[in-house]
């Protein structure tokens, strides 16, 4: 009698979730989203401002635990619609975002 063998299962990667980040400053020329997503990288996702001064960012990410701020002007922001921070290791904070797999 022939045994079937077990076939491994290959786990699925888990899907990118869409995040929307927004920050109120009509009065900034520029508003960059920088964080662990995207490796704190200052070119990657520029924010654009929409009518009435809201700066908005749409970015894909993985579930995870991911640390961030908004540069305004040459000065770093914290996500005034984000009370979740920690230390960084310069000494200031962080907005800290979680996002959960479905």
């Amino acid at each position: 009698m022939k045994t079937k063998k077990n076939k491994l299962k290959l786990t699925e990667k888990p899907k990118r979730r869409r995040m929307t980040f927004s920050f109120e400053s009509p009065e900034a020329e520029g508003v960059i989203l920088m964080g662990d997503f995207n490796h704190w990288n200052a070119k990657v996702h520029p924010m654009k401002k929409d009518r009435e001064g809201v700066w908005r960012k749409m970015v894909m990410v993985y579930p995870g635990r991911y640390e961030y701020k908004f540069l305004v002007d040459g000065h770093w922001q914290l996500d005034p619609q984000n009370e979740d921070c920690c230390l960084n290791s310069f000494g200031s904070r962080n907005n800290v975002l979680v996002v959960a797999a479905k």
